[in-house]
């Protein structure tokens, strides 16, 4: 099966494994990560058909609504690349940006790399700043039934991932627990580029809600 087949077939696989899905870890998400792969890679030396299938599977079933099990994703991408013929060195690449490409606490220490996971990490980290990722900290926040702020609780620096993944604070912070980390965080000259950018619009954003939380603007 040539590579512009598979892609497609992959778009329309996630395309109704996630029509249910919760706002902000939907196919629109997807979509968004796999442009802005395919945009950070012109700028840098990758296997561009991992790189778009890493993006378009990095999300096929989060660890965050399965119960924290983080091997259903990686999982389901190695049978559903499988079933397409696409070869053994391409679906164990997919499989280890899949199971290494979310932040799992500043703590927590990266134990896989590649250039390809480089680009695609730094695709999913770009959708979590800006305006984009302050609407998708909202509706996760909604979604999960979490108070918008609380000044008596105060954000916690450096979390492991036991820690990050049974953390159920206010959203704001989130901005400070993982949103404005990112950042410094980045892999690509490209990524770090647009991350600035966006992580100037949160601090902004941020500035205008405690003006207005405490009727000061």
């Amino acid at each position: 099966m040539d590579r512009d087949t598979v892609i497609q077939k992959t778009v329309d696989f996630v395309k109704d494994e996630l029509f249910h899905a919760e706002g902000g870890h939907d196919w629109w998400h997807v979509f968004r990560v796999w442009k802005l792969a395919r945009q950070i890679a012109r700028s840098e030396e990758v296997d561009i058909f991992v790189v778009e299938l890493g993006a378009l599977l990095h999300d096929i079933a989060d660890p965050k609504f399965h119960n924290g099990d983080e091997t259903i994703g990686p999982r389901k991408a190695r049978e559903f690349l499988g079933s397409l013929g696409v070869e053994e060195r391409v679906i164990s690449h997919v499989e280890k940006i899949i199971a290494h490409i979310s932040f799992k606490g500043a703590a927590h220490l990266q134990e896989f790399r590649s250039a390809e996971l480089d680009v695609v990490q730094d695709a999913d980290r770009l959708d979590a700043l800006g305006a984009i990722g302050v609407a998708r900290a909202f509706n996760y926040g909604g979604y999960k039934g979490r108070a918008i702020y609380d000044p008596g609780i105060q954000p916690v620096q450096g979390m492991t991932k036991e820690a990050y993944k049974k953390n159920t604070a206010p959203t704001i912070n989130h901005f400070y627990e993982k949103l404005l980390l990112l950042q410094d965080r980045m892999n690509t000259q490209a990524g770090k580029k647009l991350a600035a950018e966006r992580h100037r619009f949160m601090e902004q954003f941020l500035a205008r809600f405690y003006d207005e939380w405490e009727g000061t603007e």
